[in-house]
């Protein structure tokens, strides 16, 4: 799964990067049939503590090009393996340091909480 998240990610952050981008978020989709899909936006703003992913600005062409894949498994499972599957791109994905530039990065499901992966 890393090989196709980075591989999705270097695509996306291969563009430039508007300069009101304060923070990313990875938003998560069930989209039924055990089939899942990811998004990355920007925002304009970036709290911890608040609901800050709503307050988008971009979403680089992501939502027409989301990332897709099937598992037979449930959201917590699939939210977890994201989780990691992001900070190993973190670490050592070709694009980290364009997102760690910013103030934060979130990852999670739409209608659910927002698990903090990155604060500068």
């Amino acid at each position: 799964m890393f090989d196709k998240v980075a591989n999705w990610l270097n695509k996306v952050l291969s563009q430039d990067i508007l300069d009101d981008v304060v923070a990313f978020c990875f938003n998560l989709y069930d989209d039924g049939d055990n089939r899942w899909s990811m998004e990355l936006v920007g925002t304009e703003r970036f709290d911890e503590d608040d609901d800050w992913p709503c307050d988008e600005i971009t979403d680089f062409g992501t939502r027409e090009g989301l990332l897709a894949w099937s598992a037979e498994t449930d959201w917590e499972a699939v939210l977890e393996e994201i989780c990691s599957v992001l900070k190993q791109y973190l670490d050592k994905g070709e694009h980290a340091n364009i997102l760690k530039s910013k103030e934060g990065i979130g990852v999670g499901f739409v209608d659910g909480d927002v698990e903090i992966l990155f604060v500068r």
